[in-house]
């Protein structure tokens, strides 16, 4: 008898996707099989590649991202390849682990068709994280998400504050999953001389506070500044990283790298917009990253991690947008001892293994699987 199968169904090219991976993993370790499809928008990536977790396929369909209306026409070729390589492959798994609402429909037509168990699990909420799109629409997206929710057979959330986000939704099964990192286990050649390091790897928009990060750094030689990712803003942030000695634009990298660069850096930031929907729920990997790494973070006030940050003394809140804050916060930091450092990183990391750690979450999302697996 076969082990059983998850397939995950996630609209990037898994290169790298932290949570799907990590994810993957947790399952792979526990006695599942794994395949991952992809989306390769750029259409210069394998089409397959055998991984320690698993297999991942990409379906090449060229595409931007963060064009928001303008690429209704990809995300409807998308669903379509997506929903042929599923039915065609419907004989290799037991569960689709389905990521955001572009990939639920195509899951949920083999639920119907074939009997598959489908998790649902919600990274972002998609109706929250659409650029450019009429209002109209951001709503039957919303109303649609939610009730396609209820025809699942679990719901995973990033965070304890998304249920208020999800309100109205029925789901049969819900977790809370946070994105917390599995391990730190790189080698990299960076090497930085500065007083004051600050890092940023991740999604490349300009609503992550990212433009007015480089706007302080560029006036304080003495501080660096790394970013690092890919995104609809990409193309925009390295010219302006380029313009300043001090900054270094590395582009996409491994997700080993960035940690490690992490582990260089003196403090991290997460100041997203707090007017866009979705980073008033947000749960990003940079909180979890600096309390494993113990590294200060800064964040924007309200936003879904500001109450956390707050609530144990992990870093910095700010006005999103206040340049004179984000100066003044990183000015404190620069003035850190060795010994306040240390205290520092000491206490955040006992508060990550106590109540974020990804042994934790592995459990959780195990469970998950075997209450849907038992019905």
């Amino acid at each position: 008898m076969r082990k059983k199968a998850v397939i995950f169904l996630r609209s990037n090219s898994i290169d790298p996707d932290p949570r799907v991976e990590k994810e993957a993993l947790s399952l792979s370790k526990n006695d599942f099989n794994v395949i991952i499809v992809g989306w390769d928008r750029e259409g210069d990536l394998p089409s397959y590649e055998k991984k320690e977790f698993g297999e991942i396929y990409r379906i090449k369909i060229k595409a931007k991202f963060g064009t928001g209306i303008k690429n209704i026409r990809h995300l409807l070729k998308w669903q379509i390849g997506l929903t042929v390589f599923l039915v065609k492959n419907r004989n290799i798994f037991d569960f689709i682990h389905a990521c955001d609402f572009d990939t639920i429909i195509p899951a949920l037509i083999c639920k119907a068709i074939y009997k598959k168990k489908v998790i649902y699990d919600i990274f972002d909420f998609y109706a929250d994280m659409l650029r450019n799109i009429p209002n109209l629409l951001r709503r039957i997206i919303r109303k649609l998400d939610l009730f396609l929710i209820g025809l699942t057979d679990a719901v995973i959330i990033a965070d304890e504050s998304r249920k208020e986000q999800i309100k109205g939704s029925k789901p049969k099964r819900l977790v809370v999953i946070y994105n917390s990192p599995s391990k730190l286990e790189s080698k990299n050649d960076f090497q930085y001389s500065s007083n004051l390091i600050i890092g940023y790897i991740g999604l490349l928009q300009k609503e992550r506070g990212i433009l007015e990060m480089i706007d302080v750094v560029k006036t304080c030689p003495e501080w660096k500044l790394i970013i690092g990712g890919f995104g609809g803003d990409e193309d925009e942030i390295r010219k302006l990283c380029d313009l300043s000695d001090n900054i270094k634009f590395i582009g996409r990298v491994p997700y080993e790298i960035a940690l490690n660069i992490y582990s260089k850096s003196t403090v991290l930031f997460a100041t997203y917009d707090p007017k866009i929907s979705n980073h008033r729920f947000s749960s990003a990997n940079k909180l979890f990253e600096a309390m494993m790494l113990g590294k200060p973070i800064i964040v924007a006030k309200n936003t879904g991690m500001d109450k956390i940050v707050e609530k144990y003394n992990l870093g910095f809140v700010v006005e999103y947008g206040n340049k004179q804050q984000i100066k003044d916060v990183l000015s404190e930091l620069s003035k850190w001892g060795d010994d306040k450092k240390r205290e520092f990183s000491n206490r955040v990391r006992m508060i990550y293994q106590e109540n974020f750690s990804w042994e934790i979450m592995e459990k959780r999302l195990i469970d998950i699987y075997r209450r849907v697996e038992l019905g």
